[in-house]
């Protein structure tokens, strides 16, 4: 039967259970949910039954001996020194807490292990303080999985990784992307860091080590962006849904497909003054066999699809990938040895073609310019 755990952060994971064992615990019981609740707050109080038993039987040893004193005393300092000094990389509530609960328990065995556990104000201290103490743990606990900030959850996630003392902004959730700021501790931690416990981070989210990334301010060395994406998109192939705007403008944007979070790839060629874009050029790289050519034939086609576009293209493997899109190139060439131009006159051309003239001489400056209407765009590949 499928069971579901959750842990102190509030995740859950599927487990399963054997029919043995379902039938054995399934019997009845609220004394078995009792306890099964009450299992994660157990530890402090075993702690605590385990300082009385221990300071009672060291008594027996080291009752009123100096040098045992001396020793107590000084592992008690070393030993809160020792629990201070490894907090370092957890939040500041839990190291003082840790701190506080270690010099307290050293502090009552020292005392009980000299005196005997029943002088003085012992008794009370143990029996007062050993709850104060373990009741704080329990409460700490609670807190951590019920916060419904869901800060915790995070504070978790980071702590695990040793980021603890790093801050996390208002995350930003969509479909298949969480994207969160993260501000590191000022002079402890870097962008470095972070960097290097991405593969941790998706160890403990148990997703592979692509979905987690990091954007680093440029501004700053402890500031940036942590992205998760929990599903790979890509994994399968999904076949181009072909043009995207047909008989739409050049000056719209390109959709070329998707990223791997869902997301539209889309790109666009001429700039924007007015929207602080430049124009783009592209470049499709990869090793043989990664889509390269079918990439270029996606944007050629999407190109080609738009109204007020002149298309010049040049192909250096003879049009062995393109020569369906040959017919609406207005100007194409075929790379390699010798060359074979394959022209169609753009029809807002009206047909008129100039001998080639050097740029650099005088009849370049006089050469007329063929003006295309609405401020048409042209495209070289």
């Amino acid at each position: 039967m499928g069971h579901k755990w959750t842990d102190q952060d509030s995740r859950t994971y599927p487990l399963r259970v054997d029919a043995v064992h379902e039938a054995q615990s399934s019997g009845g019981t609220v004394r078995a949910y009792l306890l099964n609740r009450a299992k994660p707050h157990l530890p402090p109080w075993l702690g605590v039954g385990g300082l009385g038993l221990a300071g009672g039987g060291a008594s027996l040893m080291w009752a009123g001996s100096a040098g045992a004193a001396v020793g107590l005393t000084l592992s008690s300092v070393a030993l809160t020194a020792a629990t201070w000094w490894a907090g370092r990389s957890t939040s500041a509530q839990r190291r003082l807490h840790s701190a506080i609960t270690v010099a307290a328990g050293t502090a009552w065995f020292t005392a009980a292990s000299l005196a005997g556990p029943l002088a003085g104000p012992l008794p009370d201290l143990y029996l007062m303080g050993g709850a104060t103490i373990a009741l704080s743990w329990n409460v700490r606990m609670m807190l951590r999985t019920s916060d419904a900030s869901g800060e915790s959850g995070d504070k978790g996630l980071l702590a695990k990784v040793g980021l603890a003392r790093a801050q996390i902004g208002a995350a930003k959730v969509e479909p298949n992307r969480v994207t969160a700021p993260i501000a590191l501790e000022a002079g402890e931690q870097t962008n470095e860091d972070v960097t290097k416990a991405l593969a941790r981070i998706a160890s403990a989210l148990d997703l592979p080590t692509s979905a987690v990334r990091y954007t680093p301010d440029a501004g700053s060395a402890r500031r940036g962006e942590l992205v998760i994406v929990p599903e790979d998109m890509l994994s399968e192939v999904v076949e181009w849904e072909g043009p995207s705007n047909l008989g739409g403008s050049i000056a719209d944007p390109l959709d070329l497909g998707r990223y791997d979070d869902g997301a539209p790839l889309v790109i666009w060629l001429p700039g924007d003054p007015d929207a602080g874009r430049n124009s783009t050029h592209l470049l499709i790289a990869g090793g043989t066999g990664s889509g390269k050519g079918d990439t270029a034939l996606n944007l050629l086609t999407e190109i080609l699809s738009r109204r007020d576009v002149i298309v010049m293209f040049s192909d250096p493997k003879a049009f062995q990938d393109f020569a369906p899109l040959r017919p609406g190139l207005d100007w194409g060439v075929e790379g390699g040895g010798r060359q074979r131009r394959h022209p169609r006159p753009h029809p807002l051309a009206r047909g008129t073609r100039l001998p080639p003239v050097d740029p650099r001489s005088s009849a370049a400056a006089e050469r007329p310019r063929a003006q295309l209407p609405c401020g048409r765009p042209g495209v070289r590949l």
